[in-house]
């Protein structure tokens, strides 16, 4: 069996029935589609939500107002089917009695219907066309005289805005096959018809609708692929903090790493005559210390980006504040210091992160805060280190939206503070400036193994 005959036996239909055509395929999705939009749950009750009133012009209305804002839709869609029932009442031949009443009932009902069961309004006011005609008497317009022209004009907007453009579509087409169904079989030149112009009100209306509804996706779509945006920004944002604090605490563990190996290695000859345990010992000790250094190295190759390059020189810690402080009132900064409690060494991992911290909110206030004053205060307090960090409001007009909260730097500070097991606050003060808090504790132990 050759290639052309294996291809046209897996295109057959299991039970050796006729292959179907792309046109009949495409019919019966048609009436699928028909069948689901029109047919299935018709009368399902679907009550129209009230309006949001959460809108820009709508919140500048008082609360009591805005209570009875909400329910603008249902006002709207009530005020028509009102007019189309006095339309109806008016264009009656018969006079007031029974014959004016029933048909400006089945204008008003079609049009209520569509707040609660949409596609079924649909239907009820398609079967109450030909008995609105009955009853009223007005053969000089058919198939829809005036007040049910008005509420199935009034009923495919409506149930089109409720729906989707396909369910509108499918209303479209059998409106537009009962009129032309009805002018050919029962109008017969005795009559004026009107399903042309209603099927040209309504296509424009129906058209109008689509569009709306297309707009109203494409919002949706915008929406949601800039929150996705915002959430992949984000999450890139904090692995590219997290990566660059890896890399400058890479320095200061490899550094205690490689003092612990130098110690262990040099200890067994500060003893005289060690015990052969003993030297042991502090040979796993180096071992276990270099290898772990060399494992660290490794983890660092894998985030260190391509063109990253160490520093020369060795991480920042407190002590050199001042230069910063110094750089920063060159760059235009006025920054004053104080510094309470007792000045002393802390692990080398709370002081690199107190120093990025202290200078990250100083970039900042460079950059959002042009021309204002800025204090930085450190407290050296029994249970570990405080900053405060504060600016006043900016002094000169800038183009620079402020970003306070919301940008790489707030990240990163967070990021630090949560690693050591700190707090952070930040915020706007009473005079329009910007503060940020930090407290990163330190254990007792580890402060005096520092000092």
């Amino acid at each position: 069996m050759n290639v052309t005959e294996t291809t046209q036996t897996q295109m057959k239909p299991p039970g050796g029935a006729k292959p179907r055509s792309p046109e009949f395929r495409l019919a019966a999705d048609a009436l699928r589609g028909l069948r689901q939009d029109l047919f299935h749950d018709a009368f399902a009750y679907r009550p129209l939500p009230r309006m949001r009133v959460d809108g820009p012009l709508a919140r500048r209305l008082p609360e009591r107002v805005r209570e009875y804002a909400a329910w603008t839709p249902h006002a709207v869609i009530t005020a028509c089917g009102l007019l189309a029932m006095a339309v109806a009442s008016t264009a009656n031949e018969g006079g007031p009695g029974i014959g004016s009443l029933v048909p400006s009932l089945l204008a008003l009902l079609p049009v209520l219907l569509t707040l609660v069961r949409p596609v079924g309004a649909f239907w009820f006011s398609m079967a109450a066309t030909p008995f609105a005609a009955v009853f009223s008497g007005s053969w000089g317009e058919w198939p829809w005289p005036a007040g049910a022209f008005i509420t199935h004009l009034v009923v495919l907007t409506v149930v089109a805005l409720r729906t989707r453009p396909r369910t509108a579509a499918w209303m479209w087409a059998l409106t537009a096959w009962y009129g032309f169904m009805s002018e050919s079989l029962f109008g017969a030149g005795q009559m004026e018809g009107n399903a042309a112009p209603l099927l040209f009100l309504s296509a424009l209306a129906l058209l109008a609708v689509t569009v709306l509804h297309v707009r109203r996706a494409a919002e949706q779509e915008v929406t949601a692929h800039q929150s996705e945006t915002a959430q992949e920004r984000s999450r890139r944002t904090l692995l590219e903090e997290r990566t660059t604090i890896a890399r400058e605490l890479h320095d200061v563990v490899a550094h205690h790493m490689s003092v612990v190996a130098i110690q262990a290695e040099a200890a067994p000859y500060r003893v005289e005559n060690p015990p052969p345990e003993l030297e042991q010992a502090f040979v796993t000790i180096r071992e276990n210390a270099v290898a772990a250094l060399t494992e660290l190295r490794r983890v660092l190759g894998v985030v260190r980006a391509a063109d990253y390059e160490a520093p020369d020189a060795p991480q920042p810690t407190l002590a050199d504040l001042g230069a910063l402080l110094a750089n920063v009132r060159e760059a235009g900064l006025s920054v004053e210091k104080t510094v309470t409690g007792a000045v002393r060494e802390l692990p080398q991992g709370v002081e690199l992160s107190a120093y990025r911290i202290v200078q990250e909110a100083l970039s900042n206030t460079l950059r959002h805060a042009p021309g204002a004053t800025a204090r930085v205060e450190i407290g050296y307090v029994l249970g570990g280190l405080g900053l405060r960090i504060v600016n006043g409001p900016a002094q000169t007009t800038t183009l620079v939206k402020s970003t306070h909260g919301a940008g790489h730097g707030i990240t990163g500070m967070r990021e630090r503070v949560t690693m050591l097991d700190g707090e952070m606050t930040t915020g706007e003060t009473d005079d329009g400036g910007y503060e940020v808090t930090v407290f990163l504790p330190v254990p007792l132990r580890a402060a005096e193994e520092s000092g």
